[in-house]
Parts: structure tokens; C-alpha cells; sequence
């Protein structure tokens, strides 16, 4: 899976102010990361708001990006949900030829056990020949993949090839890159300020959010960290921090469309039930935006 290896990006799912979907924007962001140097693109995840996004909206989406990127990066989409026979459904109603991975976030709100997780994981790898991502985020599912079950389901099945791990616990992300012992099977964070540590620790980088707003020097930092240029990495780590901060402390994607906004990408319009950043918080992000 070397094609995941470096920075991936969680798109955001740009609006107008009448809540529309603005096209145009997301053609621009795309462009705009293809051009900073990202290595691949997640489609219809967390950070699109893809809950209020409709059938049609999503294929539009789906056929925008694809459009744009014209095969220059791959793709990876996002398939999810708390009821298993669901997201098999949707998985074996959905054209994945196009896509190197689906990630597919733990179920969230019944709050499974990890008997209940591996079940439910196995399910759908035993129903699909199609790579999967497992998505560890327990601050939004309200339960935790323990490492033991990230690297059972990866061990016992071929089609796992990657874990996006979001945990807030980083001695779990180490757990699972010491426990590995399938080398083609990626650990990759999900979280923006861990993503420079995890990937130093034997990680292969992450799946961002704030990149596609400073997608040149996240990208670049991610690059130097697997080439374990440590000083240059940290350089640009410590510069980022404030900004990644900065960005979730309304929520997401509510701080990264502010970046995106005072980058003339896109405006800063989210859909209920989120809001947009407030102007507190987007003039703080403004100011720290001047020194890049």
C-alpha cells in the first residue's frame, strides 16, 4: 500500500451561503492540493460532513473530485456506520474499482465491545475484495479499537491494509506499530498533531485535516519525518501547532473551512447541525495564518 504512505487529506465539502454544494470550490481545493503536493485524497469522510450530504449530493461529489484529480492521486472514500448490514449494503452497492481503500470508521453510539468491533470488521472483509482502512476516532464513536483488535483483524484477514488511529492515548498508536508484523499494513494518524510523532515512531504518515489548508509545509513535514530529516520535520511541527490547534477548537470542519476561506478557497458555510467558526475564533485564525 505504498500509495498511501505520506499525506492523505480528509476533503471538506464546501457550501454556499444557501447551503448548497459549491462545486466550483471543491474543484478548487482539489487543484489547489494536487498542487501543494498531497499524496492521496479521502473522499465522503468526518470532515465532509458527509452525514448531511444526500444521496445525489455524494455521487455529485464523488464525480467532481474524480473529475479534477483525472487519476493523478488516489482515492480513498469513506464507508461507515453503527449497522453492519448497512454498510455492507452500501459497500456492495458502490462502485470501488476506482478507489485504493475504503475507510471505515468503528461503529459508533452502541458503544460495541471489541468482540462486537472485530465482528463487526470481519463482516465486512469477508463480504468485499476491497482494501479496507479501519478508523479508530473514540472521541466520536464513543468506543476505542484496542491495539490487540487493530492488529488481531490485521493479521487474520489480508484486505485490512491500513488504520487511521485517532486515539488520544499515542502509547496505543506505538502498541500497534511495535506490534505489527505485516510490513504492507499501515499505521497512519488521525490526528493532525500526532501525525509527525507517530510517523517518527515507524508510522507511514496521516490522514489530514489541516494539510489541505497548508497542504506544501504539512506535506513536506510528513516527507521529511519518513525520511527522517527530524530537525527539518520538527521545524515546520512546531510552526503548525497553533493552527492545528486553533482549527478543531469550534469542531470540525467548522476551524479548517475558516483557513480555507482566508485562503479564497472556498467560503466558511457549514451545515446544521454545525456552524460556522466564530468571528473570535476566525480572527484568531486569520492572525496566525499571516506567518505562513
Amino acid at each position: 500500500m505504498k500509495n498511501l504512505v505520506g499525506t492523505g487529506v480528509a476533503l471538506i465539502t464546501p457550501f454556499n451561503e444557501d447551503k448548497s454544494v459549491d462545486f466550483k470550490s471543491l474543484e478548487k481545493l482539489v487543484e489547489y492540493n494536487i498542487e501543494g503536493g498531497v499524496n492521496f485524497f479521502v473522499i465522503h469522510g468526518t470532515t465532509a460532513e458527509a452525514a448531511t450530504l444526500t444521496k445525489s449530493e455524494k455521487d455529485e461529489v464523488i464525480r467532481v473530485v474524480k473529475e479534477v484529480n483525472n487519476g493523478r492521486l488516489p482515492l480513498v472514500l469513506g464507508i461507515g456506520g453503527n449497522n453492519t448490514a448497512a454498510v455492507m449494503e452500501e459497500y456492495n452497492n458502490t462502485d470501488l474499482s476506482d478507489y485504493e481503500a475504503v475507510l471505515t470508521v468503528s461503529p459508533y453510539y452502541n458503544r460495541p465491545s471489541q468482540e462486537g468491533i472485530y465482528q463487526h470488521y470481519k463482516t465486512i472483509a469477508q463480504n468485499t475484495d476491497a482494501n479496507i482502512i479501519i478508523y479508530n476516532v473514540p472521541s466520536r464513536t464513543g468506543s476505542n479499537i484496542d491495539a490487540d483488535t487493530t492488529i488481531r483483524l490485521a493479521n487474520e484477514f489480508e484486505n485490512f491494509v491500513a488504520v487511521k488511529e485517532a486515539s488520544p492515548n499515542f502509547l496505543q498508536s506505538t502498541d500497534i506499530i511495535r506490534k505489527n508484523t505485516r510490513e504492507d499494513f499501515l499505521i497512519l494518524s488521525g490526528d493532525d498533531e500526532f501525525a509527525l510523532p507517530m510517523t517518527l515512531a515507524g508510522g507511514s504518515g496521516v490522514i489530514s485535516v489541516i494539510a489541505q489548508g497548508l497542504p506544501k509545509i504539512f506535506t513536506q513535514m510528513i516527507q521529511d519525518g519518513l525520511n527522517r530529516n527530524v530537525d527539518e520535520a520538527y521545524r515546520a511541527h512546531y510552526q503548525l501547532v497553533e493552527i492545528t490547534r486553533a482549527i478543531f477548537e469550534e469542531g470540525n470542519p467548522a476551524g479548517i473551512k475558516a483557513v480555507l476561506a482566508n485562503k479564497g478557497i472556498c467560503k466558511p458555510y457549514t451545515r446544521l447541525p454545525l456552524v460556522p467558526a466564530s468571528e473570535k475564533l476566525t480572527q484568531k485564525i486569520n492572525t496566525i495564518l499571516t506567518i505562513f
